[in-house]
């Protein structure tokens, strides 16, 4: 597998991100001399490229997707492509965009940078974060008092007769729910997920790291599925409402229905 074959440091994920921002910025600087169909959103030529920034953007999705469904054979190779396509992909939806970013598309752009700060503060600076509070004393975390103690084990024992129901080879304290529990067992599933919030909540989980290393994951995460839903609905708008999209001017992108005319 291609990217197997080494893993990506944190130094070369600096220069993939610098390069990455040097070739969007690159476009944008030479934007004014370049052909037209490179300068007016809707050209085949601009359409083209951000079908395929879109569907590189999508593989990150796929991997969460494979990480939660337990199907995820190389972590590694995983993260890179991760890495190597989330990037790949901004650059094309730069210049997918035609340098129009009072547009309301150009959120997604905007996702994309954000979703990229994110991805990169999580690997050089949260990953410390994480490894030393592993690395603390159990101390550092507050000592429940008698009556949080005495829900926390009925969370336990609730728990524990959900799993044997949900997998009854695994252990409470090692299992979390994924993709196929919650498709074969969706009530089940979201039922241990509630217990496993609220054992999270009066333990104070969240509460005994800084607010970045507690939030980033979950703020990461909406945001990347916000970013696909907005590419869904783009993608619906230009294929069904290119009327709409044109905004009385020439259609010259592939579609489907030119519903919207007029409006």
């Amino acid at each position: 597998m291609p990217f197997a074959s080494r893993d990506i440091d944190d130094r070369k994920l600096v220069r993939m991100t610098a390069a990455a921002l040097a070739a969007i910025a690159a476009w944008f600087a030479l934007r004014p001399w370049l052909a037209p169909a490179w300068r007016e959103p809707g050209s085949p030529q601009l359409y083209l490229t951000g079908l395929a920034g879109a569907l590189l953007l999508l593989v990150p999705a796929a991997f969460a997707l494979s990480k939660r469904g337990g199907r995820s054979r190389d972590p590694r190779a995983s993260f890179n492509a991760h890495v190597v396509c989330a990037l790949a992909g901004a650059v094309l939806i730069a210049v997918h965009s035609g340098g129009f970013l009072r547009r309301p598309p150009a959120l997604l752009l905007a996702a994309i940078v954000v979703l990229a700060a994110l991805g990169i503060w999580a690997r050089l600076a949260g990953a410390r974060r994480m490894a030393a509070t592993f690395a603390s004393k159990a101390g550092t975390f507050a000592a429940p008092d008698a009556p949080t103690r005495a829900r926390l084990r009925q969370l336990i024992v609730e728990k524990t007769a959900l799993l044997k129901m949900l997998d009854k080879d695994a252990g409470e304290g090692t299992f979390s729910v994924t993709l196929p529990h919650l498709l074969r067992q969706p009530r089940l599933a979201l039922a241990y997920r509630r217990l496993a919030r609220e054992e999270s909540r009066l333990l104070g989980t969240r509460a005994a790291v800084g607010a970045a290393q507690a939030w980033w994951r979950p703020l990461h995460m909406a945001l990347a599925w916000i970013f696909v839903l907005g590419v869904a609905i783009h993608v619906l708008t230009v294929t069904f409402f290119a009327g709409y999209v044109a905004g009385g001017g020439p259609i010259t992108w592939w579609h489907l229905a030119a519903w919207g005319t007029g409006w």
